[in-house]
C-alpha cells in the first residue's frame, strides 16, 4: 500500500486514491498540516500558539472529539510551540482518543473554562489553566512572553495576561496556512466531494411533494453520516416561497409539485473537509414556469460568468470589478459575497462585491492550492422565488478545476 510521500505530486493533484491508501496515510496528512502551521508561525514570528476552536485543533493535529459540543463549550485546547512541541489538553476522560497521533507530544486533562464546564468555579479554573500553560511554556523556553490565541473566554484571556504574557490573535497565521491546500490534502477533498454527491443524490431522489423540508433534509444527513461525514453547518434547504429571500432554514413547510427547491450542502465530510456547492431543483414532475426558468437562467449565467473569470493570479479586486452585473430587480436580495475559500470550513478569502462608496477592502490574489466556492443567488419578490447555485473550484498552477460536478436540473434550463 502506497505512502503518500512516495506518490508523485501530480497524482495527488489529479487521481482518486483507494480507501485503503487514504486510511493508511492519515498520519502523514496530519504531520504535513502541522508542519505547514509551524512554517506559518515561523514567518509570523510566533513562538507559541494556543487554540480552542475544534477545527483549528483538528487541522493542526488530526485530533477530533465532540466537535459541535466543543464549538460552544471551552473544555479542550491545544498548545503549539514553534519548535514543534505540541500538548493537547483534552476533555476529561477522553485523553485516550488522541493516543498515538504523531502530531502530539503530550496529552493532559483540560480544565473547563466557563461556568458550566468548570463546575461552577470559572475564575479559579481559568487561573489554574493559565498557570499550567505558563509553566509548560517556561519549562521549555523561559524567553517566550507572547502567545497567539483564538477565541478563548475573557476570563482565560485575563488569566494569561496576569501570568505575564502578551496576547495576539492566531487568526492570520491559521487562515494563511489553511487557505493553501497541500498536495496530500487533495485526495481527501476529492473523497469528501464524492461522498457528499451521494448524499445530495439521495436528497433529490426523496424530495417528493407531500414531504416536509425537514424530512427531505434528513435524507441528506442520513447518507452523509453513513459515509463518515461529521456534520452540516447550516440547514439551507428551502422550498417554494421559502426560497425568497434566501437563508431560510429547513422546517415544517410541505413540498408541492412544481415548486423550486434550493439546497446548499455546507457539509463537513470525510476527514473533516468541507464540501460546499448549491443546486436548485424542480419539485415533482412537470414543467418549470417562465419566471422559474428566467431566475434559473440568470443564476446560471452569473455562476458561469464568474467561473470563466476565475484563474490563478487573478486579484480579488479584479474578480469583483469584473463580476456579473446583477439586474436592478434582483439587487435587494443579491448574495452578500462573490465567493469564498474552503477547507475544513469556510476559509480565506471571503470576496466582497465592489462598493462604489468605498475603496475595495481586500488585497491579494487567487493562488494555486486555494479552493474557491463561487456563489450565485437570483430571486425577486414578484413571484416570491429564488434560485441558489454554487460550485467549488480547485486552483491549479495553470488552470482551474471544477470540483463539484453534480448535475443541474435540465427542466429549469
Amino acid at each position: 500500500m502506497h505512502v503518500l510521500q512516495d506518490l508523485d505530486t501530480v497524482r495527488l493533484w489529479s487521481d482518486r486514491l483507494t480507501e485503503g491508501e487514504l486510511i493508511s496515510n492519515r498520519n502523514a496528512l496530519y504531520k504535513c498540516r502541522k508542519n505547514h502551521v509551524l512554517e506559518e508561525m515561523k514567518k509570523s514570528g510566533s513562538a507559541a500558539m494556543l487554540v480552542l476552536d475544534p477545527n483549528d485543533i483538528s487541522y493542526i493535529t488530526g485530533a477530533r472529539n465532540m466537535t459541535i459540543f466543543a464549538m460552544r463549550t471551552p473544555a479542550r485546547y491545544l498548545l503549539v510551540l514553534q519548535d514543534g512541541f505540541t500538548a493537547l489538553f483534552e476533555y476529561v476522560g477522553c485523553e485516550h482518543l488522541a493516543a498515538g497521533l504523531p502530531t502530539i507530544d503530550e496529552i493532559r486533562p483540560a480544565r473547563g473554562l466557563n461556568r458550566i464546564s468548570s463546575g461552577g468555579n470559572a475564575a479559579w479554573s481559568n487561573s489554574a489553566f493559565a498557570r499550567e500553560i505558563a509553566g509548560t511554556i517556561r519549562d521549555r523556553d523561559p524567553a517566550i512572553d507572547r502567545i497567539h490565541i483564538d477565541r478563548f473566554p475573557w476570563l482565560a484571556v485575563d488569566a494569561l495576561r496576569a501570568e505575564g504574557f502578551e496576547l495576539a490573535g492566531s487568526d492570520d497565521i491559521l487562515t494563511e496556512a489553511r487557505a493553501i491546500k497541500l498536495p496530500i490534502e487533495i485526495p481527501y477533498l476529492r473523497t469528501a466531494m464524492e461522498r457528499v454527491n451521494t448524499a445530495v443524490r439521495r436528497l433529490e431522489e426523496h424530495a417528493e411533494p407531500g414531504r416536509t423540508e425537514s424530512e427531505v433534509w434528513a435524507e441528506f444527513h442520513h447518507e452523509l453520516m453513513a459515509k463518515e461525514g461529521q456534520y452540516v453547518s447550516t440547514r439551507l434547504f428551502q422550498s417554494g416561497s421559502n426560497t425568497y429571500p434566501y437563508f431560510q432554514e429547513a422546517g415544517s413547510r410541505t413540498l408541492a409539485r412544481g415548486e423550486l427547491l434550493c439546497l446548499d450542502t455546507d457539509a463537513v465530510g470525510y476527514e473533516g473537509y468541507c464540501v460546499d456547492f448549491s443546486r436548485t431543483f424542480l419539485s415533482g414532475d412537470g414543467k418549470a414556469s417562465g419566471d422559474q426558468r428566467l431566475l434559473y437562467g440568470r443564476a446560471r449565467e452569473q455562476l458561469e460568468h464568474h467561473a470563466d473569470i476565475l484563474k490563478p493570479g487573478l486579484a480579488f479586486r479584479e474578480l469583483a470589478e469584473r463580476a456579473w452585473p446583477v439586474p436592478e430587480e434582483h439587487l435587494a436580495s443579491r448574495y452578500y459575497c462573490i465567493g469564498h475559500g474552503l477547507g475544513m470550513s469556510g476559509e480565506w478569502p471571503n470576496i466582497p462585491h465592489v462598493d462604489a462608496q468605498s475603496d475595495y477592502p481586500l488585497g491579494g490574489v487567487i493562488e494555486p492550492g486555494m479552493v474557491i466556492c463561487l456563489e450565485s443567488y437570483v430571486g425577486w419578490e414578484k413571484s416570491a422565488e429564488g434560485v441558489k447555485l454554487e460550485d467549488q473550484f480547485l486552483i491549479h498552477e495553470d488552470r482551474v478545476e471544477r470540483m463539484s460536478t453534480y448535475p443541474f436540473d435540465d427542466r429549469l434550463g
